[in-house]
């Protein structure tokens, strides 16, 4: 019987220095998309696919993202006066219990593969998740649940992919495709951050992972890869071939880089107007800017 997913690793160690002055004092993923912090939508989505135990990998500065999913006392003690029962439930479910959450540092900034790699103890001989806050991705369905199914039919390796434009596929792995079967691809090769014209599809990996603790065996003996930095995708790509095998999952929803200042400001406004309190006002303003921009050309 195949061993169900239940860890997930969250790699939260970065700077944030693309939203630097706010990222100075504030964690990049606490900052916050509509009304929840970046982290909570992967948390939300980790425990959507079945996931118990929590690992962030965070360097020195991230005291702001430990506080978050602690409880607040004070806080609920003054909603539960004032009869706010709604926003306590909300609250609550920013709680995480205890010995659900684990925290790693990671010392130097050596990479995806190094910070998955600093949480190699916690994992131990188990299949594990990894799962990046800054690709948030709108679903019907949480992507990494969508994952998990399917994950239970193939076992082995599962990485989310998404097809990108050829001219944007240098700044991502890409995967070189064995078979493509629609929601599920084979993989015979990984690629990170392809030369210009030598990307070998225009499938990209997404910041989704299910991966075989043989993975982090590989990261012990792998030495710095593209942009000096211990990639992860070296890692998986050397299980290409072997019993597990890897593969590709084009996953159904709308993937936001919110790594990026635009990618953060689209999301805002999709996950605005996905919001019944907040569609109308949100649609009208957008519309008279429009019309306004219009009217000015």
């Amino acid at each position: 019987m195949r061993n169900k997913v239940t860890k997930a690793i969250f790699p939260v160690a970065g700077l944030g220095t693309r939203f630097l002055p706010a990222t100075k004092s504030v964690p990049k993923e606490i900052m916050t998309l509509v009304d929840r912090p970046l982290i909570q939508y992967a948390i939300d989505e980790a425990r959507a696919a079945g996931i118990k135990e929590f690992i962030f990998v965070t360097s020195r500065g991230k005291g702001a993202l430990e506080d978050y999913f602690d409880h607040s006392p004070q806080l609920e003690n003054e909603l539960r006066k004032k009869g706010k029962d709604d926003l306590l439930e909300i609250l609550k479910s920013t709680n995480m219990d205890s010995g659900a959450i684990a925290y790693m540092r990671q010392h130097k900034a050596l990479g995806l593969g190094h910070a998955v790699w600093c949480a190699r103890r916690l994992i131990g001989n188990e299949p594990f998740a990894v799962i990046l806050p800054d690709d948030v991705i709108a679903a019907e369905k949480p992507c990494l649940q969508q994952m998990v199914e399917a994950y239970e039919k193939t076992g082995g390796n599962m990485v989310a992919a998404m097809e990108v434009p050829p001219a944007k596929a240098s700044s991502y792995g890409v995967l070189d495709v064995k078979e493509d079967m629609g929601s599920m691809i084979s993989v015979k090769g990984m690629v990170e951050k392809p030369a210009p014209g030598t990307e070998p599809s225009n499938l990209a990996v997404i910041g989704r992972y299910i991966l075989s603790p043989y993975v982090l065996k590989n990261l012990n003996k792998i030495k710095s890869g593209a942009g000096g930095e211990i990639q992860l995708t070296d890692a998986i790509d050397q299980e290409i071939g072997s019993e597990r095998g890897v593969y590709g999952y084009r996953f159904r929803g709308q993937r936001f880089d919110c790594g990026s200042k635009s990618g953060f400001l689209q999301a805002t406004v999709a996950f605005g107007l996905s919001r019944d309190d907040l569609r109308d006002d949100l649609h009208s303003y957008l519309t008279d800017l429009m019309a306004t921009e219009q009217a000015a050309q």
